[in-house]
């Protein structure tokens, strides 16, 4: 069976779809072909009631709302060129300065002005399914200021064993960074509390420095018994007071790229509903919505907001290009980029 196929909206006088997939336990994923995003994901509580655990919204037009565009909180959509910021919207390739555009105070964040979150996505009709979506794009040589011609594809799968897999898969006619993620914020709860009831574990005692910008500096901190310290579980509200702060931290870990590591667990507070985090992905950043706009809400009146949601971005080094040694953060000409994570999902 493919999946249910509706419209979105209409952008350029182009039709925007949304695709929609399920699993025999009743889980559902909804994703658009507008910046390849999560738009929802619904899991069956203990009555069998589908419960919405991610921000989004039902029509293309939540996504161009002024509210929405001026928090920028890219919910559930396919972040790259390169995701996360890198300082002073520049680089230095084979010795050549690239500049890139600042759309973050001094920085470059998420690929830039018109990142793959703002691009249509071409859809692989021939092999979607019930639980499969793949999407594709060409990401011209100096869009946004990167070299090269790109040729990406995402791949979203959804199993019976409540996995969402995203699988990205590039290639590259010259050398150009590369990182790229998924942005989308899960509550747990449904939204009916906060997130920082949620207990959170994330396996490391390593995250990257960073500086007065947001940008990494290539340092790598020993968090062993700190207030974010995650490596046993806490529940988020006590490391948010610890930290007077909220999380935006880039934790590092030992992975390879052919096998799918776990790093993470969330849980909400009665336990009754998980999500383990595995990926092959160097870095992630553990992002608690400190910044989301309390006044963003789903159509039908779901409210979003700060502390609403949390996010685990898988990705290589932020400010990679800028970082020596920082690895995979550069795809060579003719090299293959791949890059898995996996959110299972225990309900």
């Amino acid at each position: 069976m493919k999946p249910i196929k509706s419209n979105f909206g209409t952008l350029n006088e182009q039709e925007i779809d949304l695709y929609t997939l399920k699993n025999a336990n009743g889980m559902v994923v909804k994703i658009t072909n507008y910046g390849a995003t999560i738009t929802s994901i619904q899991v069956p509580n203990t009555k069998k009631e589908l419960v919405e655990i991610a921000c989004g919204f039902d029509t293309l037009d939540g996504y161009f709302s002024d509210e929405y565009k001026k928090n920028a909180p890219y919910f559930g959509s396919t972040v790259g060129r390169y995701c996360s910021q890198i300082k002073d919207a520049t680089f230095i390739l084979n010795g050549k300065k690239y500049e890139l555009a600042k759309n973050c105070g001094p920085n470059n964040l998420h690929g830039g002005a018109v990142g793959f979150d703002k691009k249509i996505w071409a859809v692989d009709a021939t092999s979607a399914s019930e639980n499969k979506l793949k999407l594709s794009l060409v990401s011209k040589n100096l869009e946004e200021g990167f070299p090269g011609n790109v040729n990406v594809s995402v791949k979203f799968t959804l199993t019976n064993s409540n996995e969402l897999t995203i699988s990205y898969s590039a290639t590259t006619d010259a050398d150009t960074p590369l990182s790229l993620t998924n942005h989308t914020y899960f509550n747990l709860s449904g939204f009916t509390t906060s997130i920082e009831n949620h207990t959170a574990q994330v396996y490391t005692n390593k995250r990257l420095k960073i500086d007065e910008t947001g940008a990494a500096t290539g340092e790598i901190i020993d968090v062993s018994n700190a207030v974010d310290d995650l490596t046993k579980p806490k529940k988020i509200a006590d490391a948010h007071n610890a930290m007077n702060d909220g999380f935006e931290h880039f934790y590092v870990f030992d992975t390879t790229e052919d096998e799918v590591t776990k790093v993470a667990t969330i849980a909400n507070e009665n336990g009754q509903l998980s999500v383990d985090v595995f990926t092959t992905e160097p870095c992630m950043l553990l992002y608690t919505g400190k910044y989301t706009a309390d006044n963003l809400k789903r159509e039908n009146g779901l409210k979003y907001g700060k502390y609403k949601g949390f996010c685990c971005e898988t990705h290589r080094y932020p400010n990679g290009p800028n970082i020596k040694n920082s690895p995979k953060s550069i795809t060579k000409a003719g090299e293959n980029f791949k890059s898995t994570t996996v959110f299972k999902f225990s309900f």
